[in-house]
């Protein structure tokens, strides 16, 4: 078993880590930029270093610096939650180089499926069903056009290294596909220093679903039911459930069994999630698969009871998966929901400050994961969000009543929220009705 964890990651998912780490007997190293010198994560870690000012490129993006403060605290091990270094090739490979255990998968499959359109071709030869488009990289305007009048519109362009909802166009027509194209290119290279591009039909009104692997080194896989992850606004999602309420048992345990089958295919290792775009036909087509642990993974974990950061360490530590597929039960029905610093008035502009007041809710089948509290000064440096409500219930109905009355115990004072946003969901008839698909927020609230 590991000794020692450092956790390159701050917020949320960093008391997450800490956590799991203090229940299994693992020390634990903090790392903070300037700006997070009073962040929780650095009082409940073992050890807290400082590595830098607050821009993330300075800090929490800066490898020489973590990887010595790994070497000079005895730490053994990386665990890199999400965002931030936790698809970073270069610095999982380094990780390797110097003898550090990085929680995470090899390198090299970081690499290959960090590059979503080798990833569609990976996927694809492993037999998982992909939605029609180039084959690769397109380099021209001419090219996209030609591949859009083999597959018809409308059509998507996506940044190769993309991520996070950015760097993705939808053209109708050829004229607009001209126009998104240099966007797109511009995107891809602002945001991931990369300004490959490719072109896929895009599936309307789809739901997004995705897959939860668990894999060890030994050929082991097994994987951990759906979730759905329609609700989302700019791609990016806001709230998640599982079990997914839109595909059958047959399409649920079809995807489950491809999924499983292309990770042992690949030869993956640790924790990953394979997601899917759903057609209204339960026809359902790979979209990317993520190397790392999933912003929505409690909701996995309150409907099978497997501690999937705990997973994680077990994998990394050299052991066998304890678990077949027999072993998972999905018990009940599980939501998320994110709870951001912003405006939903003003665009979701991001509103930083000081939190004066908080009340976080409680009770049977609620639970709360963040790393905020009175007084807290939410940085204006990094992703606005605050923290998750993750609510079990019985059925769908109990999740979205327990989740409606956590959304209305909550208090945060000092900040804009989207507490307001979010409840205004919850009581929408559409949803509570299971009528929505990935563009349900433009449609019912033109956002």
């Amino acid at each position: 078993m590991l000794k020692k964890v450092l956790i390159a990651n701050r917020g949320e998912i960093a008391v997450r880590i800490i956590r799991a780490c203090r229940e299994m007997g693992i020390r634990t190293v903090a790392i903070y930029s300037e700006a997070d010198k009073n962040a929780l994560h650095t009082t409940l870690a073992d050890e807290a270093i400082c590595i830098g000012p607050a821009p993330s490129n300075k800090s929490y993006l800066n490898v020489k610096a973590i990887l010595e403060t790994a070497c000079l605290t005895g730490a053994d091990s990386i665990h890199p939650g999400f965002g931030f270094l936790s698809e970073n090739v270069n610095f999982a490979k380094m990780c390797e180089e110097i003898g550090i255990k990085f929680i995470g998968p090899n390198y090299k499959l970081i690499e290959l499926l960090g590059n979503k359109s080798k990833a569609k071709e990976t996927m694809k030869d492993a037999g998982v069903p992909v939605v029609e488009g180039s084959e690769g990289l397109i380099y021209s305007k001419e090219q996209a056009i030609e591949v859009a009048k083999k597959i018809n519109y409308p059509v998507i362009l996506k940044a190769s290294a993309g991520g996070g909802g950015r760097g993705i166009r939808i053209a109708y027509s050829e004229d607009e596909l001209k126009k998104q194209y240099d966007i797109v290119k511009k995107e891809a290279k602002n945001s991931f220093n990369d300004d490959s591009i490719y072109i896929e039909k895009y599936i309307e009104n789809p739901r997004h679903v995705e897959i939860q692997i668990l894999a060890d080194e030994y050929g082991n896989c097994i994987h951990l039911g759906e979730r759905d992850c329609s609700i989302q606004r700019r791609n990016q999602k806001i709230l998640e459930e599982t079990p997914s309420t839109i595909i059958s048992h047959a399409t649920r345990k079809k995807m489950g069994e491809i999924a499983v089958k292309a990770t042992k295919k690949i030869g993956y290792a640790n924790a990953g999630t394979i997601e899917f775009l759903v057609d209204k036909n339960q026809k359902f087509y790979f979209m990317e698969m993520n190397t790392r642990v999933q912003v929505e993974h409690p909701v996995t974990e309150m409907v099978t009871n497997i501690d999937i950061i705990k997973e994680q360490i077990k994998i990394a530590s050299g052991e066998k998966l304890n678990l077949s597929q027999d072993d998972i039960k999905i018990n009940g029905h599980s939501m998320e929901v994110r709870i951001n610093a912003e405006n939903p008035d003003k665009n979701f502009m991001p509103c930083p400050g000081t939190i004066t007041g908080l009340h976080l809710p409680g009770g049977n089948g609620i639970r709360v994961d963040t790393a905020i509290y009175s007084g807290y000064k939410v940085p204006q440096n990094y992703d606005s969000m605050l923290l998750k409500i993750i609510v079990h219930g019985k059925t769908r109905e109990e999740s979205i009543s327990k989740m409606k009355s956590a959304i209305a115990e909550l208090v945060i004072d000092g900040i804009d929220t989207n507490v307001d946003f979010i409840y205004e969901i919850l009581k929408n008839e559409n949803f509570k009705n299971n009528n929505y698909d990935t563009s349900f927020i433009h449609k019912e609230y033109g956002m």
